[in-house]
């Protein structure tokens, strides 16, 4: 009866959507106060239906129920707990589930959370969501059903996909759905301001903690996901340019130009439509990003689905919501009221520097993705888009907002000059030309682009220190009693902003020093045998048969040493799945957070010698260390009282506010 009773669930769960969709606009006729209550009493309960749906059907899983469909398809009794658990969303109904499941817990929360906002505004949100809401439990109930039952159940199911089942692969796709999904609510409240008519510095103000979250969800999803394809493909590579990998990177990019987009209609009330828009958009590119995995449109190692049919239904919602929204914001966005001028050089116009460039980048990226598909569907050719097309579109595009997030924080709203902004930086451009000159000396000049993106990571390192030091005066002949009682009063925002940016830069450093100096080496090795490179000796010590739990396997086991002595021993294995005839690669890597060395274990020959991959990979870990700082800064700043949802503002100290804010 669990199966039933999630079935149930999620009719009950789309039935309460319907409602959540029709009943604000009622209200909104009828100005009842009680209306709106029932709405946020909807959303609470299409939450508490879907989580009821969840629960049945990860029940159903973990005790390897197979008169159901999905489970005897992508589970089985030998699989360990953990991969019982995360084989819920490890196939294409299981994953939309989740999918809805964060798609209401937003809307709960907003019921939750959101009590100071308007009525209107609050009713008109949520009938947006609901609408969301409606159309993927109609998607999951007519064409995604979890909980379909099998006329003749197997004794034993198929199995999940061998490389989904890693430690990785449990956290990463719900990290990266609280990005995607989270991105709903900020079309959510930019189609209900659109019905409104009104967007102004409260909207914003109520609008940034959901886009900032989702953005720190969806930072780490990313992240996770090139550290699972790091260790887990064997391929030695963070980065594939991959379609679907594009699909999370783009709404990253447009959900970053909303967030400080958001910052301008907040402290100045201007880019009021252009901020709409990008609220419209960003989450758009996560609806297409489920289109691609979806559709059968690629084929790809995160691709859940291969029906055309789903494709169609999702690429339908795209159109009607997307365009329906669009149409809105070409109506509407005439009559909302122009915000406050600036200056050329002021901090808005640095904000619309960094929203110019991120925006087209995320063009860029797109174009790439897609336009091998269109061809292909046009004229059944096959092109191929890969890393010479985004290093040669995306890199030159990105440096100049990598330059500019240094000077945009110091400049002052309204109006600025740029020399002072400049001064205020002399000890950030000092330590760039440093990290150049010294990068050029240390490789005689045959690494000039290196020296120059390592000096721009410096000097978005400490540029970034240095909006810190400016706003609590270290160094400027300021008591230190005093740098401490600013350091106590500066808002939690300038904090994360300065680890945000400073993350920045560490990624930049990391994704230098991998591009440039990454070194590998493949040789054939019997027992006994080594190679040689980077100042590492690698020696297979032997190989042997282990089991697994569910797999078995052969272990490769190395001896390293380094300039001549002993460093570490490392283990790879290649495992082999019985139940899916699937082999895969497990690396053994050794870090230190500053560098790699990774080893893999390849195909035997009919010698009794093995392929063996080596890799050193200088500066790879600040990559991943970069990225979660990133995503750490997000979450101080949500933790600054002004970024929740309707909390007032303090009054600032007067030293504060005439220093560069956040």
């Amino acid at each position: 009866m669990t199966a039933e009773a999630g079935s149930f669930a999620l009719i009950l769960a789309l039935f309460t959507s319907l409602v959540q969709s029709i009943v604000p606009f009622v209200a909104l006729r009828r100005q009842e106060p009680v209306i709106v209550v029932f709405v946020r009493q909807a959303a609470l309960g299409q939450f508490l239906f879907i989580a009821i749906a969840f629960a049945c059907l990860t029940s159903l899983f973990v005790h390897s129920d197979f008169s159901v469909q999905v489970v005897a398809a992508n589970s089985h009794t030998l699989k360990p707990l953990l991969y019982k658990i995360s084989g819920v969303w490890g196939n294409h109904e299981g994953s939309m589930l989740l999918w809805v499941l964060i798609l209401c817990l937003f809307g709960a929360a907003v019921a939750l959370f959101g009590t100071n906002l308007p009525d209107r505004l609050l009713s008109n949100v949520l009938a947006v969501h609901g609408m969301i809401g409606l159309g993927f439990l109609t998607f999951v109930v007519t064409t995604s059903n979890p909980f379909t039952r099998l006329l003749d159940p197997p004794i034993e199911g198929n199995g999940l996909n061998p490389i989904l089942q890693d430690p990785g692969l449990a956290i990463h796709p719900p990290f990266l759905y609280l990005g995607y999904v989270g991105f709903s609510m900020a079309f959510s409240f930019s189609v209900a301001a659109l019905i409104e008519g009104k967007v102004d510095a409260s909207w914003a103000r109520w609008v940034r903690p959901w886009v900032l979250a989702a953005w720190c969800f969806l930072t780490i999803g990313i992240t996770l996901g090139s550290a699972w394809a790091y260790y887990t493909l064997g391929w030695g590579g963070w980065w594939f340019w991959d379609p679907v990998e594009n699909a999370s990177f783009m709404p990253w990019l447009a959900g970053t130009a909303l967030l400080h987009s958001a910052l301008v209609v907040e402290r100045r009330n201007t880019l009021l439509s252009w901020t709409i828009l990008l609220g419209i958009l960003t989450f758009s590119l996560s609806l297409i990003g489920t289109f691609l995995v979806r559709s059968g449109v690629l084929t790809s190692v995160h691709a859940f689905a291969q029906d055309p049919t789903r494709g169609a239904f999702i690429l339908a919602m795209i159109v009607v919501a997307t365009g329906g929204a669009l149409t809105l914001f070409a109506i509407r966005a005439p009559t909302l009221k122009q915000g406050a001028l600036f200056g050329s050089v002021s901090r808005e116009s640095g904000l619309v520097l960094n929203n110019v460039v991120l925006t087209t980048a995320a063009a860029t990226v797109f174009l790439g993705t897609f336009y091998p598909l269109l061809v292909d569907m046009i004229g059944n050719d096959k092109i191929s888009v890969g890393p010479p097309y985004y290093n040669m579109t995306f890199v030159p595009i990105i440096v100049p907002l990598l330059l500019a997030m240094t000077v945009g924080p110091v400049l002052r709203w309204k109006r600025d000059a740029l020399v002072g902004a400049l001064q205020r930086l002399k000890t950030a451009a000092g330590a760039a030309a440093l990290v150049f000159i010294g990068i050029l000396v240390a490789t005689f000049g045959r690494h000039v682009m290196v020296a120059f993106f390592l000096g721009i990571a410096a000097w978005l390192v400490v540029g970034s220190l240095m909006v810190l030091a400016h706003r609590t005066r270290l160094g400027m002949s300021t008591p230190l009693v005093t740098t401490l009682s600013l350091a106590r009063t500066t808002p939690l925002a300038v904090y994360g902003l300065v680890l945000a940016h400073a993350g920045m830069g560490v990624t930049v450093a990391g994704i230098t020093g991998m591009t440039a100096w990454a070194n590998e080496k493949i040789e054939m090795l019997r027992p006994g045998q080594s190679l040689q490179l980077a100042g590492y000796d690698v020696r297979l010590r032997s190989v042997g048969k282990v089991p697994g739990p569910n797999y078995e396997a052969e272990r490769g086991v190395f001896d390293i040493t380094r300039n001549g002595k002993p460093f570490t021993q490392l283990y790879s294995e290649r495992r082999f799945y019985p139940v899916r005839q699937q082999l895969t690669t497990a690396a053994g890597i050794r870090t230190n957070l500053l560098w790699n060395v990774y080893v893999t274990l390849g195909d035997p020959d009919d010698k009794g010698a093995w392929a063996v991959r080596f890799y050193y990979h200088p500066m790879m870990p600040l990559v991943w260390i970069g990225a979660l700082m990133m995503a750490c800064g997000g979450f101080v700043s949500l933790a600054d009282r002004r970024f929740r949802v309707g909390a007032p503002r303090r009054a600032t100290q007067a030293i504060a506010a005439a220093l560069p804010a956040e």
